[in-house]
């Protein structure tokens, strides 16, 4: 019995997904059909398909998987421990100089072989 309803769901999803894909795709037909009308009319309307295909979208289970996987990622950006604008600027300085001493090791390895290359060939 469990299996009946599970495949039924699976079935409602899909036809959710294509109802989905349907609005999507009459949103975008329907911006460059009226592309005559105001850009702001037409972005308000795009604003409108695309909120109602997020919300009925978000009524399937992946939908739902992906709702719980975007509030469980705010929490622990949450968590996260920012840098403070100090130790950004002395990274970033201290990224600079070790890229410009690769930099310059790079160039003496460079002109070295090139001059040893020159040397041989003539």
């Amino acid at each position: 019995m469990s299996s009946k309803s599970e495949t039924s769901e699976y079935q409602l999803d899909a036809l959710k997904w294509v109802i989905v894909l349907a609005i999507v795709g009459g949103g975008i037909y329907a911006n460059s059909y009226y592309a005559a009308i105001e850009p702001l009319f037409r972005a308000l309307a795009g604003v409108l398909f695309a909120a109602f295909a997020i919300g009925l979208a978000l009524q399937t289970e992946k939908g739902a998987w992906a709702w719980n996987l975007a509030k469980e990622a705010r929490v622990e950006v949450r968590k996260v421990v920012w840098p403070t604008t100090q130790e950004t600027t002395q990274t970033t300085l201290i990224v600079v100089a070790v890229v410009i001493v690769v930099a310059l090791i790079l160039w003496g390895l460079d002109s070295s072989l090139s001059w040893g290359v020159r040397g041989v060939i003539g």
